[in-house]
This record gives structure tokens, C-alpha cells and sequence, in this order.
């Protein structure tokens, strides 16, 4: 009896334990992988993302794990070497093949999506950038990745899935476990944040509004995202990016004073500019610069081939010249932005990223917890561009002189965008919020197109254990009395009650 009693108990306890154990052991992580490169107008960024095999609400939960900015311009600047530029992403593309295992690396899908610079070189020369496209994509067919494709995208799909890439990240779609620490918190009365986006040749603006009218279609899109539907209104402006608008600007400022200019001698062929610090000088070759498809129906026949730039820093006058750049005549709608654009009341907080937050951070203008009022920006940009170039070179020597003498304009463009572009006012300001990063992701466009592109990837059966739930219960439930069974006779057998035990005397 002891035998059988001692191997029933062991029996039920090994039973347990390996029930258990069985039960509860890790599963085993299925992740999937995915690569989207931004081909910007000025360089080329590599961005690796990952997400669960198995998805949840038809919408992958999707994470950036490594960024590479790729060495050199953007595609658009092999316009006259196009064979170079598929071979430039070569060194970012063996990054992700260390980041991402190599068992998955022909299952990772790979998409190239150009920007602006893109869009202006197919306007300027269409052969030179189909040949820049076709360099790109034998590069990404070469590699041990699924290639996917290599296209120019619009500027309304890089202003909506900038859109997404904010709300995704701020958890407006869905609160995901353990992102409600996010370090950015904007919320809005649309439970949506609006995105400003800037780059070198463009500039989009997204946001839902409720009161979107159906006047202007074009500039409507809509999205189906975590079982829910999102009707945004979205608008990119070619040639606004802080770049393109600053050769805009100096090309409406020669044009300006062309007649002046066509008696001038090579000599002193000078422009002042209030935009760049006083003591500043650039030298700009006359061909090139209205080669532009932004500046060339500005072009004039001047005397000599090269302009010199001499900095003025006067902040106000550089605010006037670059206003002219914003037509506010015309209005075709109930309510417009600048060059005819509808645009409906602004609604919500707006996440505002790329050169937005790179300019504004360089001037330490980019307070998270308390964002600054209007007149303290306006002061600081103003400040700025009062000081002499050589005390600036000085101050910020770790910087790049191109970049560092723009620093001024930008500033100064991005205020007259928002401020007269836009119409953000001291009331409104602070909705504006200057991001970065949210978390361990950067704000921008490609975030977005993975999430949109991760919904066309057909979910996986996710990893189960090996017992449903109600099994698990019911096999614990049984061991159990059989154990306390067990015990319960063995403890009868050994213990007899005193009843028992007269009976028997």
C-alpha cells in the first residue's frame, strides 16, 4: 500500500510540474523585418524596422531598430553620374544586413521612396531620372533583401503618412503596453495631431478637420488604420522647402534689381542679403542657378556669370523679402493657405519635424514640456541673425559653413511659413510642438509607409501554447485531486478515527 500510495503522489506531482512548466515556457519571438529608405533632396536615409509576425487589428506594431544616413547627396545629386547613385547605399545596405538575421534576410521586404528632389530633377531632365531610379533599384535587386520597389512618391502621400508616423507614435490609433511614458504627450480635441513636415525642396502640412469641405478633393485622403476610418486633409508644397525657397528668394531679389545689375561689371556684381550675417559672402553661378525648375522662369540675361552674396543679419528686412514669397491675392476657396491652396481652420496640436525640429533645436527653440510663445521665438531667431558672421563661425566652428549660414534664414522662412504661410497666430503657437524623435523613433514620412505597407503582409498564426486555456485548467485541476486524493487516504490509512478504532477492540 505504501508503494502504490508514494508512486500515485509522485506521479501527480510530476504531473503538475510538467503541466506547468509546458505550459508557461517563453514562446518563441517571430519577428519580421522591414527596410524603407528615404531618398531625400539632400541625402539618403536607411531605416530598419520590426514587427510581430502576428498583427493585431489588421495593422502591424511596428518599431524602428536602426537608421543609416548614407554618405554623400541625395539620388537626385547624380543627375550627371547616374550610375553612381545605386552604389552609394551600398555601405547602409551591409548595415542592415548585420542588424537583421540572415535566415530572414530574402523574406524583408525593401522599398525606396523619393522625395521633392526626386520630383524637381523629373521635371527638369525625365531621362536623367529614370536613370537615376534604375541605377537605384539594381543596387536594391543585388542585395539579399526582397526587393519591393523604387518609386518618386507624391507630395500628398509624404505629408499623410508623416501623419501617421505622428499619431502612431503619440499612441492617438492605439495605446500600445508599455509606450505610455512617452516623453511627447500632444493630444488634441480630433484625438489626431496634425504634421508639418519640411525638407530641402518641399514642405506638407496634414491634419483632420471638422470642418473639411469637399470644395478642393485633391486635397483629401483617406485612411483605415486599427478598424478605425480618418478622412485627412493634406497639401505639399514643391519648391518650399527651406532650400528651394531660399533660391526662390534670392531669385525674385535679382530679378528685383535685374536692371541695376545689367550694368554692373563682373567685378561688382554684389547682391546684399539681410538673410545671411553681416561679414557672410557666398559666390553663386549664374547657369546653374536657374538650371532650378523652381527658379527658372526667373531667369534673366545678365553681363557676368557669377553673383556675390554679402550678408546684411537684419532679421526684419529679411522677413519682408521673404513674405513676397507667400501670394495671400488670391483665394479660389472658402479659406486658403498662400498661392491659391485651400486650407481648412486649423484644428488640434501639430507635430512639426524634420528641418522644423533640426532649425528650431539649433536654436535651442525646442522645449518639450512648455513650448516658447511666439514673441520669445521671433526675439531669438531675430538675435541670431544680428550677430557677425565671423563671431558665429567662431561659436558654432563644429558645424558645417553651408549649414551654419542658413541657420538665419531658416529661421527666419519658417516663422513667415507658419506665421503667414499657415496663419499660426500667438494664440495658437504652442499647439505647435517640435519633434525629434518620439521614443526610439524618428518623426518623419517612412514610419508611416512601413505601417501602410505592413497591412498588405498577410499576418502569421501567432505562436500558441501547447494546451488551450481551458485544457491547461482542467489537466491542473485533475492532477491536483488526484494528489490531495492521495493524501487524503494515506492520511486515513495511517490516522484511523478513534470510532474506528473501538470497533475494532
Amino acid at each position: 500500500i505504501l508503494v502504490i500510495l508514494g508512486f500515485l503522489s509522485t506521479l501527480a506531482v510530476i504531473a503538475l510540474i510538467a503541466v506547468a512548466v509546458t505550459q508557461n515556457q517563453p514562446l518563441p519571438k517571430n519577428t519580421k523585418y522591414g527596410i524603407v529608405l528615404d531618398a531625400g533632396s539632400s541625402h539618403t536615409n536607411l531605416y530598419v524596422y520590426e514587427w510581430p509576425a502576428e498583427k493585431e487589428n489588421d495593422t502591424g506594431v511596428v518599431q524602428q531598430v536602426e537608421v543609416c544616413k548614407v554618405e554623400g547627396p541625395g539620388i537626385s545629386g547624380y543627375s550627371h553620374a547616374t550610375e553612381k547613385a545605386g552604389p552609394s547605399l551600398e555601405q547602409c545596405l551591409q548595415q542592415a544586413k548585420e542588424v537583421i538575421p540572415s535566415a530572414q534576410h530574402k523574406e524583408t521586404p525593401v522599398y525606396l521612396g523619393a522625395t521633392a528632389g526626386m520630383r524637381l530633377l523629373r521635371r527638369q531632365n525625365e531621362s536623367a531620372a529614370e536613370k537615376v531610379l534604375s541605377s537605384v533599384e539594381n543596387t536594391l535587386r543585388s542585395a539579399p533583401f526582397n526587393f519591393q520597389g523604387a518609386r518618386i512618391i507624391t507630395g500628398g502621400e509624404e505629408g499623410a503618412y508623416g501623419w501617421i508616423t505622428i499619431n502612431y507614435l503619440l499612441g492617438n490609433f492605439k495605446q500600445v503596453s508599455g509606450w505610455k511614458k512617452l516623453l511627447y504627450t500632444l493630444r488634441s480635441l480630433s484625438e489626431t495631431s496634425g504634421a508639418l513636415d519640411l525638407g530641402g525642396a518641399s514642405t506638407q502640412i496634414t491634419f483632420v478637420s471638422k470642418h473639411l469641405s469637399s470644395e478642393s478633393p485633391q486635397n483629401q485622403l483617406f485612411f483605415r488604420l486599427y478598424g478605425k476610418d480618418y478622412q485627412v486633409y493634406t497639401h505639399s508644397f514643391l519648391c518650399y522647402g527651406k532650400d528651394q525657397a531660399l533660391q526662390q528668394k534670392l531669385a525674385r531679389d535679382l530679378q528685383a534689381t535685374w536692371i541695376d545689375f545689367y550694368f554692373q561689371t563682373v567685378e561688382n556684381s554684389s547682391l546684399p542679403d539681410p538673410c545671411f550675417h553681416k561679414g557672410y559672402e557666398r559666390t553663386i553661378n549664374i547657369s546653374d542657378f536657374f538650371k532650378n525648375p523652381c527658379t527658372s522662369d526667373k531667369k534673366k540675361q545678365l553681363p557676368f556669370s557669377q553673383l556675390y552674396i554679402k550678408g546684411e543679419g537684419d532679421y526684419q528686412k529679411c522677413r519682408e523679402n521673404i513674405q513676397k514669397l507667400f501670394n495671400k491675392s488670391n483665394c479660389p476657396f472658402s479659406s486658403c493657405s498662400f498661392n491659391g491652396i485651400y486650407l481648412p481652420p486649423l484644428q488640434g496640436d501639430f507635430g512639426a519635424f524634420s528641418a522644423f525640429y533640426f532649425v528650431m533645436n539649433f536654436l535651442n527653440l525646442t522645449s518639450e514640456s512648455n513650448p516658447l510663445a511666439l514673441n520669445k521665438v521671433t526675439s531669438t531667431i531675430e538675435s541670431f541673425c544680428a550677430r557677425p558672421w565671423q563671431e558665429v563661425k567662431t561659436a558654432y566652428h563644429h558645424i558645417k559653413e553651408k549649414y551654419l549660414s542658413e541657420y538665419c534664414f531658416s529661421g527666419a522662412y519658417i516663422l513667415s511659413l507658419l506665421e503667414n504661410g499657415y496663419e499660426f497666430t500667438e494664440n495658437n503657437w504652442q499647439r505647435i510642438h517640435f519633434l525629434g524623435k518620439i521614443g526610439s523613433s524618428d518623426a518623419g514620412w517612412t514610419l508611416g509607409y512601413m505601417l501602410n505597407l505592413t497591412n498588405m503582409i498577410p499576418a502569421e498564426e501567432p505562436a500558441r501554447p501547447p494546451l488551450s486555456h481551458g485544457s491547461y485548467v482542467g489537466l491542473m485541476v485533475l492532477c491536483s485531486l488526484v494528489l490531495v486524493s492521495v493524501l487524503l487516504f494515506a492520511w486515513l490509512l495511517f490516522h484511523k478515527p478513534k470510532c474506528l478504532q473501538k470497533g475494532i477492540v
